[in-house]
């Protein structure tokens, strides 16, 4: 340090700069946004924001071309030529809302359920969530059917969170951190600063990933597997740390559900449920008076192991007995899983063995007294330094919630959840299965327009939580929370069009989107998915879908094929809640929430969605939007989220409440609250207590801090379930022993994958198609300069990536004679591309890959017609099929997880085939024409243009 005055090394871009959050990715940065003459000159980052510590990648960098975008809508659309043709006429705010409230209003007054309101990359899920409710809908949900559902269900039933927004790893003092499919975009800052911790420190970095990429580029072992088959990599390496005896008993018995009694009567509706008492509590057998008592009862010493008679006669077991037994099985050696998952015995070997020694033999100390929710004090906080990390690549497969399951298993087994060095909780979490709502989809009153009884999503406790008829159809269009995909926790938003499409399980009248690219890369069958939008009952000439209100900032694939575009602002323009009523921004040792606020002032007729959702609420008169007079609560989003009350004293941000701004979490309505926090940064930060940053599942300083901070109104600690009671109901279901019965068409496939422990099985649509016809692996993933659609329209990110080669491996190239430049056929079961191809060595030998939402529509995005990404830019998507191939029980399923519903994006199996040279990868779909009038004179981009030079 020196006190020296910081020397300016140029002139000063700005006169002003302006605190705010990014929105260029999900890690909601905090950044400074420098203006001169009342435009953004500069952006960087905030070097006093606890996310990203001034760190911004090239993305937030670039948001100043994300403002100023040719793309950006200008004023609200209405459709005039036919779906996809992009033919418009600007209207007024006045018209557009007029129509969309009557368009509303007609289906609200007939029958809710035929609104189906879905949206992507949404950040306002509590706000979007709660209009839904009160609009009676049961279809809504958000972008996580397609994304990382799997991760969330399975870590949220599992140990309380699951990774990345619920929590971290312990970067600071993490020994050994081995991450599973996360590509270069997801949490990208966040996860860069760590790495360079590690690597600062000499921590050892292993990345399992087929391709070797950014973060796995960096790592000091790369384990290039097999898609589909991390579940199994991960039950061979809890086989071997069982036979070594590498797990941390004390841990498992005190924080998991390792004793607690599973009742062993097959054939019996109770056949694999725990045994509880009248009061509903878990029993254990107790080894000093051998006596089935209740859990936590005092100075009992709880079974790992051993068949006990319960009074009533019937035999239970341990869970923990079942674990062991099952996992030690020799299906799930080294050996015998190699040749599925491409990673050598050795190497398996060599990860467990490493795993154990950094565990065990290089277990952490801090010396802190903390106390837990039994009354037990510890004079210390004893860590186990391995972290694990994974995301997309993991889940997004039909095994992926099974996955991800044994994933946080074996972080419980080696005690390695919550405490120092390892994977942390981010504050509200952990949240025990109990604090989440089950899911809703009737009316609170008889009526047809009443609001739902509660929340759209959340976490059936067993089949008799499914949101079903009373015929067991499905009552989402969607089919969440059905048979099909019954802890489908964030919804099924990728078959939302198909099912429309189809009147399946029933037609709907309206469609409402926002930031939803369905008709390019965030649908699988892309090509299909806009023959259904544009697709016309033959006997009324009606689309079949038959009216689409659209909410974008840009003029996005999805915009061409909206009835009523509804104009979005840029992040820069608008306000925004990072709250923890929804995805926060904590950190393990912090409560953090964030806004966006209007830094600059839009320079177009265009408003900001959830300010528009406000008032269509309001002018739809529903409940929570107007008072008992029919009065707007609300003037904007802004108002809302100073205002708005989730319980008393509970509202979307938790910073600067009570009428003086000194109130943290529970508190008052404070009006100056926005005010404080742009003075702040844009972001508020809460200090966790020392002795209640770890083992926060079960310390009682910190459910204490929970309980003051509004996250529950009462202590809910958690209890790990390696062995998933919910899961066992479903199946008792499928044998036809509990009510409701699952029907016959279903029972094999739950029998098969609803298994209470972790299991693999072959991802489905491998398993349905021929390994010899169809021998490759194709995966997507995206980059780190490119979040989704979005950035590939930015003049700055546009020069990192212009298109997106097919990768092809070495071994293959040499085998079909393929050089860089050469282009190939890439078939799947269900269509064909034809695209340009790179030779690659750093990937996994069956495994072809390409970054994905480079390659986009001609016309879109206000790309000049001969953009590379038009022309040789391509999606994977084309190949995919949001339904199975079929199988002779005459059913199509989706293409996705059976129990979460999660988009299988990443089962694809393809052959490959030399093809002819070419300037246009295939399909090249006709261009659609630019909304609104075109592309923005040059004039108009002049200002971008000096900055680009």
């Amino acid at each position: 340090m020196t006190s020296e005055p910081h020397v300016a090394l140029s002139e000063p871009v700005s006169d002003e700069v302006r605190k705010t959050t990014c929105y260029m990715c999900a890690c909601r940065c905090g950044i400074d946004v420098h203006l001169k003459d009342g435009k953004v000159r500069y952006i960087e980052g905030n070097r006093d924001h606890p996310v990203n510590r001034g760190v911004l990648c090239a993305k937030g960098s670039a948001g100043i071309m994300q403002h100023y975008a040719p793309a950006r809508l200008r004023a609200p659309l209405l459709r005039t030529g036919p779906r996809g043709s992009g033919e418009f006429k600007e209207i007024s705010w006045d018209e557009a809302l007029e129509l969309a409230t009557g368009w509303l209003d007609g289906v609200r007054q007939a029958d809710p359920k035929k609104l189906a309101f879905f949206t992507g990359r949404d950040q306002s899920q509590s706000l979007t969530g709660f209009w839904a409710q009160q609009f009676g809908t049961p279809n809504y949900a958000a972008h996580g059917g397609f994304c990382s559902v799997n991760m969330a269900a399975a870590g949220i039933m599992t140990i309380g969170g699951a990774f990345w927004e619920f929590g971290a790893p312990d970067w600071d003092r993490t020994k050994l951190f081995v991450m599973f499919g996360v590509a270069e975009d997801h949490d990208s800052n966040p996860l860069k600063i760590g790495i360079s911790k590690l690597k600062k420190r000499g921590a050892r970095f292993v990345s399992v990933n087929p391709v070797r990429t950014g973060y796995s580029a960096v790592a000091d072992n790369w384990i290039g597997i097999r898609p589909g088959t991390d579940g199994l990599l991960i039950l061979a390496v809890i086989h071997e740390l069982l036979k070594a005896r590498k797990i941390d008993v004390d841990y498992i018995v005190r924080y998991s559900n390792a004793t607690w009694l599973v009742v062993d009567a097959p054939g019996t509706a109770e056949h694999g449920l725990f045994v509880r008492d009248a009061e509903g509590k878990p029993q254990v057998f107790e080894t000093v008076t051998e006596q089935v008592v209740a859990l936590g009862s005092k100075g009992a010493r709880a079974a790992l192991s051993g068949r006990v008679e319960l009074p009533d006669g019937r035999f239970a077991v341990p869970s923990f007995q079942l674990l062991a037994e099952k996992y030690l099985d020799p299906q799930y050696a080294p050996e015998a899983v190699a040749g599925e998952t491409g990673v050598a015995a050795d190497v398996i070997r060599g990860l467990a063995a490493e795993i154990a020694r950094v565990a065990f033999d290089e277990a952490i100390t801090i010396d802190q007294p903390w106390t837990d929710m039994n009354g037990e004090r510890h004079e210390a906080f004893v860590g186990r330094p391995v972290s694990f990390h994974a995301m997309r690549g993991l889940s997004a497969h039909s095994n992926g919630f099974q996955t991800a399951r044994a994933l946080h298993m074996l972080q419980v087994l080696i005690g390695a959840v919550d405490c120092p060095g390892a994977f942390r909780f981010e504050p509200p979490y952990p949240k025990p299965i109990e604090a989440h709502p089950t899911p809703h989809g009737k009316a609170e009153h008889f009526g047809s327009n009443k609001p739902l009884s509660g929340p759209h999503l959340g976490f059936p406790r067993g089949p008799e939580d499914l949101l079903i008829d009373a015929d067991g159809k499905p009552m989402r269009i969607d089919k969440a929370f059905s048979w099909d995909a019954p802890i489908s926790a964030h919804g099924l938003m990728h078959m939302v069009i198909a099912n429309a499409h189809a009147g399946d399980p029933y037609p709907i009248d309206l469609m409402f989107l926002y930031m939803a690219n369905m008709a390019w890369n965030s649908s699988m069958n892309t090509a299909g998915v806009i023959k259904m939008l544009e697709d016309k009952n033959p006997a009324t000439g009606e689309y079949r879908i038959p009216k689409i209100i659209y909410s974008d900032a840009y003029s996005s694939e999805m915009v061409a094929y909206a009835d009523l575009v509804l104009p979005d602002t840029t992040y820069l323009e608008r306000h925004d809640c990072i709250s923890l009523l929804d995805r926060p921004i904590s950190e393990p040792d912090a409560v953090q929430d964030a806004i966006r606020w209007p830094v600059v002032e839009p320079d177009r007729d265009v408003r900001g969605f959830q300010s528009v959702l406000i008032d269509l609420g309001a002018r739809l008169k529903l409940p929570g939007f107007v008072d008992s007079r029919g009065k707007a609560l609300y003037a904007d989003y802004a108002d809302y989220i100073v205002r708005h009350e989730r319980r008393p004293g509970i509202g979307p941000l938790a910073g600067f409440r009570g009428s003086n701004g000194d109130r943290t979490g529970r508190g008052a309505i404070n009006r100056d609250q926005l005010d404080r926090y742009i003075e702040n940064g844009s972001f508020f930060s809460a200090h966790i207590p020392l002795e209640a940053q770890f083992f926060k599942h079960a310390n009682k300083a910190y459910q204490d801090f929970a309980v003051r901070m509004g996250f529950f109104d009462e202590p809910k600690p958690v209890t790990f379930q390696l062995y998933q009671e919910s899961l066992q109901k479903f199946r008792l279901s499928a044998e036809g022993l509990r009510e409701p019965v699952a029907p016959e068409t279903h029972r094999e496939r739950i029998l098969a994958t609803f298994d209470p422990l972790p299991m693999w099985y072959r991802p489905f649509e491998e398993a349905a198609v021929s390994r010899e016809e169809y021998p490759y692996h194709a995966i997507t993933q995206r980059p780190a300069a490119m979040y989704h659609s979005w950035g590939s329209m930015n003049a700055w990110l546009r020069q990192i990536h212009t298109r997106n080669p097919l990768y092809v491996p070495g071994p293959i190239c040499d085998e079909i004679g393929l050089v860089d430049g050469d282009w190939v056929w890439v078939i799947s079961h269900h269509g064909r591309i034809k695209v340009e191809v790179a030779r690659m060595e750093a990937v996994n030998s069956s495994t072809i890959w390409t970054w994905n939402a480079i390659g986009k529509r001609e016309g879109a995005w206000a790309l000049d017609k001969d953009a590379p990404e038009a022309k040789k830019g391509f999606l994977m998507n084309h190949l995919i099929h949001e339904l199975l191939p079929p199988k002779g029980d005459g059913m199509r399923w989706s293409n996705s997880d059976p129990v979460t519903g999660q988009a299988a994006w990443y089962d694809l199996r393809v052959r490959i085939e030399k093809a002819e040279p070419a300037e246009v990868s295939e399909p090249h779909l006709a261009a659609v024409a630019q909304p609104g009038g075109g592309r923005p004179q040059v004039e108009e981009l002049r200002y971008g243009q000096e900055w680009a030079k």
